[in-house]
């Protein structure tokens, strides 16, 4: 396979079938299960994911492990809700294997009204422009969909392992020189409720670990 797919998992089985049917060949997918209760691990071995299991909570910690766990020189991660379109994983992985890109992000455009709330939306657009005064690098989104070479991404040393995992990645290879690209890519409407901004509890950890990463 040339690209491995990591795909940070808790409680998605509704949502796993119709993501790894849709795979592009060539992609592998690496599901990891951070603690699922509705047999998330089940359905994606039957589908023919690898999984791993990944025991210490949060966004972070599963994508990470996935990177571990990877096997092929290019590396992307996607949500497993089905709010992406595995089809459309062409689009951030060929600037990476074709070397005219470090770390490709996914720009998510909603395709149907109400997908994206106004107020995640306004909470994006301001940390686009923080990340732009940080690093000087021009995203318009920090999309869950992104990519780049595993050797590369583990020599970051990226420490957080909450949701400021992906803010963390851009920044510190923005700070190595990275060739960083923006691709836009179709946002669904998810299955089920975020397990990141889905609550204001969860809204509020990321807004605090983003912030945390930016401070550094």
């Amino acid at each position: 396979m040339s690209v491995d797919l990591v795909l940070p998992c808790l409680n998605e089985a509704a949502a796993l079938p119709w993501i790894l049917e849709r795979l592009p060949g060539g992609i592998h997918a690496i599901v990891v299960d951070n603690g699922s209760t509705d047999g998330s691990p089940e359905v994606a071995a039957r589908l023919g994911a690898t999984v791993v299991h990944c025991e210490i909570k949060g966004y972070g910690s599963a994508c990470h492990a996935g990177l571990e766990a990877a096997e092929a020189d290019v590396v992307a991660v996607m949500d497993a809700d089905a709010s992406l379109d595995p089809q459309q994983l062409n689009r951030v992985t060929a600037p990476v294997l074709d070397d005219r890109a470090d770390l490709v992000v996914g720009r998510r455009r909603p395709v149907t009204r109400g997908t994206w709330a106004w107020h995640l939306r306004l909470a994006n657009v301001e940390l686009s422009r923080r990340i732009r005064r940080r690093t000087g690098v021009a995203l318009h989104d920090l999309g869950p969909m992104r990519a780049g070479r595993r050797t590369a991404l583990l020599g970051l040393g990226l420490t957080d392992r909450r949701s400021g995992y992906p803010l963390e990645t851009v920044v510190r290879a923005a700070d190595a020189g990275w060739r960083i690209a923006e691709v836009d890519v179709d946002y669904l409407p998810r299955s089920g409720r975020s397990k990141v901004t889905g609550t204001p509890l969860g809204a509020a950890r990321a807004v605090l670990d983003m912030s945390k990463v930016l401070a550094r």
